[in-house]
């Protein structure tokens, strides 16, 4: 039985999210209402980079693009990026900025991953090299669908590569009334701790679609230094890598 939406749709995706997200005008101002994006993005990339051994020539799939932060600097290091999402303003943010930039080794859809995977069952689309998803799983109705798709849409030996927010305490106190209500950092309301999710959650997902866990590595943030790194400790923010087998 497919699990509907709080919006009632049964397509994986909550639209006030989706809308919170359109709202967001200033994506590409570091300071800004997205500032601890542009903070932690040299690291995400890093990350991500390093997981892959190297972007020049991968073919990435970003899902949850945004405003095309991570999706336009990967592809400012050599990859060919297709950047997914389903907040249709946000996008056209990302569109125009690559415009701008002159980045021809980018382009953005609006989509779900599901539709998306859909099309490659249908043999539409050719798999990817890798699948980044930063920040995004966390805010869908059902993560365990996203991961499924992400398989599908992976070549085998293909990387997985996610950013999310485990399911502590400690996360509720520093992700969403530390960062949301008394810093500031993020709008009020941007993350539920109930959609949190932990690593074994991600590794349990994945196992029945061929997705073996590789690593987890806490993120840690700093706001007021403005600066990110990798850390062992993950009961906050982390990175997690899987491999299609």
């Amino acid at each position: 039985m497919t699990r509907a939406d709080d919006q009632g749709s049964e397509r994986n995706e909550d639209t006030r999210e989706t809308a919170q997200f359109d709202a967001t005008g200033d994506w590409w101002e570091p300071d800004g209402s997205q500032r601890a994006l542009h903070d932690i993005n040299p690291i995400r990339l890093e990350w991500v980079e390093a997981r892959l051994g190297g972007l020049a020539g991968k073919r990435i799939l970003d899902v949850g693009a945004g405003g095309g932060l991570l999706a336009e600097a990967m592809a400012r290091q050599g990859a060919q990026v297709l950047g997914i999402d389903t907040a249709r303003q946000a996008l056209q943010t990302a569109k125009l900025h690559a415009l701008e930039a002159e980045i021809t080794t980018l382009d953005y859809r609006v989509c779900t991953v599901e539709e998306l995977a859909e099309e490659a069952r249908r043999g539409e689309i050719e798999p990817f090299d890798a699948v980044v998803c930063m920040e995004m799983i966390e805010h869908t109705p059902r993560p365990e669908s996203v991961v499924a798709a992400i398989a599908t849409l992976l070549r085998d030996g293909g990387d997985a590569c996610f950013s999310t927010i485990n399911r502590t305490l400690r996360a509720y106190a520093l992700a969403i009334v530390g960062a949301e209500y008394i810093l500031g950092l993020l709008p009020r309301g941007t993350h539920q701790h109930e959609r949190f999710v932990r690593p074994s959650e991600l590794a349990r997902w994945g196992r029945p679609h061929g997705l073996a866990l590789q690593q987890v590595t806490g993120l840690g943030y700093n706001p007021f230094a403005r600066t990110a790194w990798l850390k062992r400790d993950a009961s906050v923010n982390y990175f997690a890598h899987l491999r299609k087998a």
